[in-house]
Formats: C-alpha cells, sequence, structure tokens
C-alpha cells in the first residue's frame, strides 16, 4: 500500500525519506484531491509483458504507447545527470503515469498550498499526475528502480521547469485545485 507524508525541507540526500518530526501522512483521498491517482491494481508485475489485466487497463485508459526505463547507475546512459534532471521540479503537459516493475522511488508533488508531499512507490504500484501538477521524482536509498511509462498517443517527453504558470495545462490543474477546494 501506498504511503506519502509532507516533507521536511532539509537539504540532505534527496533520496532520504524526508519525514517531518513528527510524521505527517497523506492519505489517498488527500492526493486524489490533488488529482493525484494511486492504484495497486491486480497487476502482476513479473509477468507485465503478458498480463491480461494490463492489457486491459491500457485498452479502458487507452494508454496506446509505453515503454520500459530502469535508473540505476549500470543501467542508464548519463545517470547522474538524469536524476539532476528528474529531480529538478517541473511540470508536463499530459499525464504521467507509470507502472513500477521493481525497485522502488519517490515522486514528490506540490499541495495546493505548495508544500512538498513524498510519495513512496515500489514494485506493483502505479500512479497517475495530471498535466500542470508541480512535482519531481528521486530514487530512494536503495537506488534503483524499473518502471513502465505509459501514455496516451504518442508520448511527449518534454519537462518545463518552473515557473512554467503560463502553460494551458497549468491553468486547467489551478481550476481543477479550485473547484476541489469548493
Amino acid at each position: 500500500m501506498v504511503e506519502a507524508w509532507y516533507m521536511d525541507e532539509s537539504p540532505e540526500d534527496q533520496r532520504a525519506p524526508h519525514r517531518l518530526q513528527p510524521n505527517r501522512a497523506v492519505s489517498l483521498e488527500q492526493l486524489r484531491r490533488l488529482g493525484v491517482v494511486y492504484r495497486r491494481h491486480i497487476l502482476d508485475a513479473d509477468n507485465y509483458e503478458t498480463d491480461p489485466h494490463l492489457k486491459e487497463i491500457r485498452k479502458a485508459e487507452n494508454y496506446s504507447w509505453m515503454d520500459i526505463i530502469t535508473i540505476h547507475k549500470d543501467k542508464l546512459p548519463n545517470y547522474e545527470e538524469k536524476i539532476k534532471t528528474f529531480y529538478e521540479e517541473h511540470l508536463h503537459l499530459d499525464d504521467e503515469i507509470r507502472y513500477i516493475l521493481d525497485g522502488s522511488g519517490y515522486f514528490d508533488v506540490r499541495d495546493k498550498d505548495d508544500k512538498w508531499i513524498r510519495i513512496s512507490m515500489e514494485k506493483g504500484d502505479v500512479i497517475t499526475l495530471p498535466a500542470g501538477i508541480y512535482h519531481r521524482f528521486t530514487l530512494d536509498e536503495n537506488n534503483y528502480v524499473k518502471a513502465m511509462r505509459l501514455f496516451v498517443g504518442e508520448p511527449v517527453w518534454t519537462a518545463y521547469n518552473r515557473p512554467a504558470d503560463g502553460f494551458p495545462a497549468r491553468k486547467q490543474y489551478m481550476k481543477f485545485l479550485a473547484e476541489e477546494a469548493q
């Protein structure tokens, strides 16, 4: 089951948990109100290539394109540069969908008050971050994750570093947050 919490502001290693003391847990409902969808389906991460449930989900959600990324110093070209890039606060113009096939890591998202929430992801977890949400990704202290990246239509890899408030996706996301607050 996913675990999420508000982060401290410590500049120590980004891969550390960064929990406030005392811990301030964040519920799935709080994440949903931010547009973040966490799912732990009856998917089989060990047999994702032939998993009929994944095939059904891809069809139902129109996830027409996917690839696999392994983030580890021995597997990812330009590893150090990529880790820094993934951890820069940014947004995308499309939803970001990730299915963790092995290993673990953290997605950090901003709440409505611009505070960081850390979401711990591990094997079998699926997350959708809405277009326009400021976020970032890092490995945890295990330094390894293998993830499926899913897209509706052709993949668009462009990340827009903060500030990127002028994009229609960001404006739409802010409208969503305002409606959720009512």
